[in-house]
C-alpha cells in the first residue's frame, strides 16, 4: 500500500518519484552486484547513502513494500564492500511515456500545449519548408549514450556537412579543391549559472538533488560539456568574477582558448566572457558595453555586453574579420525599456566595431541570453531590423510573462538623446556624419516643406531601426511537432531566451526570409546541435541534473565564412 513504516517525509515524495513494482520490477537475491547493477550514486536527497541502482533505471522510483522497517533500513551499512552476494534490481526504464507520468508542477503547464499554435511557430513551420538538404546525424563520439542525459543529434544544412562530423575538422586544412577556400568555424552560446545567482534564488532549484548544486560539483561538468562540443568560439553568461580568475580562465587557456572577459557594474559578481581558439582567429580588438549610466535614471541596472573583433587565420583576405558580440540582457519582465535600450546600446557598439573600409559590414554573430522569448517585440526586432513601439505595453516587450501586470506604455522616445544613440541603434557622432556625407540634397527640400518634415519626424519617433539583416540558427519549433524547443528549464519555466543571431549569406538555405547579404560576405549556418523540449528535459528532473550542471543548455552552430 503507502509503506506506513515510512516515515511522513518520505510518504509524502510523491507521485513524482512512483514507479509501479510489477512483474518485471523483481527483487533477485543472492547474485553478484557487479552482474546486475552499477553504484551510480542516484539517491534522494533526504538519504545518507547511496543506493544501487541498475542500468535502466530512472528518478520516478520509490522504495519497494519489503524492504522492512525504516529504521532497521537506514541504520544498516551501505558500503560497496558489505553488499555483496546480496541483492540486486531488475527495473525497465519508467520514461515519461504520457503526460500523465509527467511531474506534477510541469502538468498544468503542459496541458493543451500540443494543440495551441502562434504566428511565429506557423512562420517557423514554412520557414522550414526552405531547408530542404536538411539531415539529421547522431554525433556518437562526442555524445556517447550516459545514463541520465538525453542526447543531442546535429542537424545539417548542407548536403557537404552530411559527410562530415564536426569533431573531425579540428585542426584540419580547410582548404577546399580547386581555387575555393573556405573557412568553417563553430561557435557557442552557454550561460552557465553564476554559484551566487544559484544561491540567491534557490527557489527555482527546488526540484534538485542538493549536492549537484555546488560548484566544486557543477564546475567539471560544465568543463566537460565544453571539452567535449569543442567550438572555436565561446560566448559564456553569467561567469562569475572570482571563479573566472581562479579556475574558469585558466582551464580554457589550457584548452587553446584565449579568453576576454567583463565584469557587471553592480554588486552582482558575474559577468559575460567571449573565448576564441588562437589557432583559429587572431584578436583585433575588444569592446566592453557597460549599460549602467549614472546620468540616466532609466539606465539603473548593470547587466553589460562585449563586442569582439576577429581576424581569422585560414585562408582569407589580410582584411577579413568576424564580430562576435556576447551580452545577458536585464530579466525583469515588466522593464521592456530598459531591455530595448540595453539592446539598442549593444547594436551601436557593434555598429561602430564591424564597418569595413567599403562601408559594409563584417559578418556579425550576437550570442547571449536575451530573456525573451521568440515572437516577442524585442525578438522580432532583431531579426526584422525594425520596431514600431507606438502604444506597446512595456510588460509585453519580451513576451516573458502571458498576462504582464501592469499596462504602462512605452514612452517616444525611449531613451533620452543624452544617451548619444539614435533610433537607428548607432552612436549620433557616426549618424551626423552619415547625414552630412549625404549631400545637400535633403537641405533644398526643407524650407519648402518644414511643416511635413517635422510632422514625419513625429511619426518616425516611435520606429527603431538597426542596419543589421540576421537570422537565428534555431527556429525555436520542432517541424515535425510544432513543440517549442526549450533553452532553460527550471522549477518555474521552462522556455527558450538565449539564441545565436548571424548575418547571413545569399546562399544559406537556413536563413530566414528577409536576411539580406548586406555584409562583406556573410556566413552560410552548416549545422546545429539540436535542442529539446520541455518534456525531454524531465525525463531527467530539468535543469540542473547529474550531467548537466547548468539552468541553461548550450547552443551550438558551424559556420562557414563566405567572402565577396
Amino acid at each position: 500500500g503507502r509503506h506506513s513504516m515510512l516515515p511522513r517525509h518520505v510518504q509524502r515524495l510523491g507521485r513524482d518519484w512512483i514507479a509501479h513494482w510489477n512483474g518485471p520490477q523483481i527483487l533477485t537475491l543472492n547474485s553478484p552486484v557487479s552482474s546486475c547493477m552499477r553504484w551510480a550514486g542516484h539517491y534522494p536527497p533526504w538519504a545518507s547513502f547511496p543506493l544501487p541502482i541498475s542500468a535502466d533505471f530512472s528518478a520516478n522510483w520509490r522504495f519497494p513494500p519489503f524492504f522492512g522497517p525504516w529504521r532497521q533500513f537506514q541504520n544498516s551499512n551501505w558500503h560497496l564492500d558489505n553488499y555483496t552476494q546480496s541483492c540486486c534490481f531488475h527495473l525497465p526504464n519508467p520514461s515519461m511515456k504520457s503526460e500523465g507520468e509527467e511531474p506534477l508542477t510541469k502538468k498544468r503547464r503542459l496541458s493543451g500545449q500540443d494543440d495551441t499554435s502562434t504566428p511565429e511557430q506557423e512562420t517557423n513551420l514554412s520557414n522550414q519548408k526552405e531547408v530542404s538538404c536538411l539531415s539529421v546525424a547522431q554525433n556518437e563520439e562526442k555524445h556517447g549514450s550516459k545514463k541520465g542525459t538525453i542526447e543531442r543529434h546535429w542537424e545539417y544544412f548542407c548536403q557537404q556537412s552530411k559527410t562530415m562530423k564536426i569533431t573531425k575538422n579540428k585542426g584540419s586544412d580547410q582548404s577546399s579543391t580547386g581555387s575555393e577556400a573556405t573557412f568553417d568555424f563553430t561557435v557557442m552560446s552557454y550561460n552557465i549559472l553564476s554559484q551566487n545567482l544559484l544561491e540567491d534564488n534557490s527557489h527555482l532549484y527546488k526540484h534538485c538533488r542538493q549536492r549537484l548544486l555546488f560548484w566544486t560539483y557543477r564546475f567539471p561538468n560544465i568543463l566537460q560539456e565544453i571539452k567535449e562540443l569543442d567550438a572555436d568560439v565561446l560566448c559564456l553568461q553569467e561567469v562569475q568574477e572570482d571563479h573566472y580568475r581562479t579556475e574558469i580562465k585558466s582551464s580554457l587557456e589550457s584548452l587553446g582558448y584565449h579568453c576576454e572577459y567583463k565584469m557587471r557594474t553592480g554588486r552582482k559578481p558575474d559577468g559575460c566572457a567571449i573565448c576564441f581558439k588562437t589557432s583559429k582567429f587572431s584578436l583585433i580588438s575588444s569592446n566592453p558595453v557597460e549599460f549602467f549610466r549614472r546620468d540616466i535614471p532609466l539606465l539603473d541596472r548593470d547587466n553589460v555586453g562585449l563586442v569582439l573583433l576577429l581576424r581569422p587565420r585560414y585562408h582569407c583576405k589580410a582584411n577579413a574579420a568576424i564580430c562576435i558580440a556576447n551580452t545577458h540582457l536585464l530579466y525583469n519582465p515588466r522593464r521592456g525599456d530598459i531591455k530595448l535600450t540595453q539592446l539598442a546600446m549593444l547594436l551601436a557598439e557593434i555598429a561602430s566595431v564591424a564597418p569595413q573600409r567599403d562601408g559594409s559590414f563584417c559578418p556579425v554573430i550576437i550570442c547571449g541570453d536575451f530573456n525573451s522569448v521568440p515572437g516577442s517585440p524585442l525578438y522580432r526586432f532583431i531579426k526584422e531590423g525594425k520596431l514600431n513601439y507606438e502604444g506597446l505595453a512595456i510588460g509585453k516587450v519580451s513576451g516573458q510573462e502571458q498576462f504582464p501586470r501592469g499596462q504602462r506604455i512605452l514612452s517616444i522616445p525611449i531613451w533620452p538623446k543624452k544617451l548619444g544613440i539614435s533610433q537607428n541603434c548607432v552612436y549620433e557622432i557616426k549618424q551626423q556624419q552619415k547625414e552630412e556625407n549625404a549631400g545637400e540634397k535633403l537641405e533644398a527640400a526643407k524650407p519648402d516643406n518644414t511643416q511635413e518634415t517635422v510632422i514625419s519626424s513625429e511619426k518616425l519617433s516611435s520606429k527603431l531601426q538597426h542596419h543589421f539583416k540576421l537570422s537565428s540558427v534555431y527556429s525555436h519549433y520542432f517541424p515535425e511537432t510544432g513543440i517549442p524547443e526549450v533553452t532553460t528549464c527550471h522549477s518555474r519555466s521552462a522556455v527558450t531566451v538565449d539564441y545565436i543571431f548571424y548575418s547571413a549569406a545569399n546562399d544559406d538555405t537556413a536563413a530566414q526570409p528577409g536576411a539580406e547579404d548586406s555584409f562583406c560576405g556573410g556566413l552560410k549556418l552548416l549545422g546545429r546541435l539540436a535542442l529539446l523540449t520541455e518534456k525531454d528535459l524531465w525525463t531527467v528532473n530539468g535543469l540542473p541534473n547529474e550531467n548537466n550542471s547548468s539552468d541553461h543548455l548550450p547552443l551550438l552552430a558551424q559556420f562557414r565564412l563566405i567572402e565577396r
